[in-house]
């Protein structure tokens, strides 16, 4: 689906006299054939790093890194995954189709919509998230027309990619491993697509997809899923793609990695489902194995959004 999953809680950073650990404001995009990988600021936070109704952390100074590290070694955050997973009989899939057709699909549809009922690290969710759909139709539309061109919408969630594509006459398959993600991604096409082609709306997850397309996108969705999960998801997808793959995903960093143990440990009153970064060399590597390539590498980053984005094609 396109989402990515809450951390379990909130962490946010105060200014410091030091502009490098200055909170970004206004989203920052990038969008090029390969280039030197920037190191990502530390202000930023992984895609949806804060869950909005959790404990809220303030991470003060290079000193207080190391300080959490420290702590994290008396902790055990596995054992309470696999609590979790234990509670809905399975593992990861599981994990997230629960979460996503019950309280993450309320909190999610109101994120991804245009509700005002937002705060303020909801609202610059939204706001990164769109950004990043954003650039994609950019990637699409570079290399023409998409009327007609075949989609395959890899965790559509409300549909924030399927519906913009169905506009612009892409022949569209859009699904998700949450009933209740698709149901309203197909209740809003309804509504905005008017006279247009609607987009194929089905619940599946992204291993059960079949089929052959121009274009397979898959935003935000591999957060969800340790890598050797997501390096199965990858080579999977790309096997059903012709001519590209759009993968975004959490980038894993030291300091990002360190956030999410951290975030780990103040689980908040709700639940929220796991939450994994992947490193960019291991996604390309990935890539390689299945015999494509990465051609184009973006960067989407706000406040509380950070995201890497790839556009993938045959070798």
């Amino acid at each position: 689906m396109a989402l990515s999953a809450c951390l379990s809680s909130s962490i946010c950073f105060h200014p410091t006299s030091n502009p490098r650990f200055s909170p970004k404001r206004t989203p920052t995009t990038t969008t090029s054939r390969p280039l030197r990988l920037l190191a990502p600021p530390p202000a930023a936070i992984p895609p949806l790093a804060a869950d909005v109704d959790g404990t809220t952390i303030a991470v003060i100074g290079g000193g207080s890194v190391a300080a959490l590290a420290a702590a994290l070694s008396l902790t055990d955050p596995e054992r309470r995954r696999k609590l979790q997973a234990e509670e809905v009989g399975g593992g990861d899939k599981e994990v997230v189709r629960e979460y996503f057709n019950n309280s993450g699909f309320q909190r999610w549809k109101k994120i991804y919509g245009e509700t005002d009922d937002v705060n303020r690290v909801q609202k610059d969710i939204r706001l990164g998230h769109s950004k990043t759909v954003e650039n994609v139709l950019k990637m699409l539309a570079d290399d023409g027309p998409l009327s007609g061109v075949t989609v395959c919408d890899a965790g559509c969630g409300t549909g924030s990619l399927s519906i913009p594509l169905a506009k612009e006459g892409a022949i569209v398959s859009a699904s998700d491993i949450s009933a209740a993600m698709v149901a309203e991604a197909e209740k809003k096409a309804r509504e905005e697509l008017p006279g247009s082609v609607m987009p194929k709306f089905e619940v599946k997850d992204l291993e059960s997809l079949d089929g052959k397309y121009n274009t397979v996108v898959c935003l935000d969705v591999l957060i969800h899923y340790p890598q050797n999960k997501a390096d199965g998801m990858i080579g999977h997808l790309a096997s059903l793609a012709e001519k590209r793959l759009i993968l975004s995903f959490a980038p894993k960093t030291f300091y990002y990695d360190l956030l999410k143990r951290v975030g780990e440990l103040f689980p908040g009153p709700s639940k929220a489902t796991r939450a994994y970064l992947h490193a960019e060399a291991d996604v390309e590597r990935a890539l390689r194995k299945v015999g494509w390539k990465i051609n184009k590498r973006g960067i989407v980053t706000t406040q509380f959004y950070f995201s890497r984005l790839v556009e993938a094609v045959p070798v």
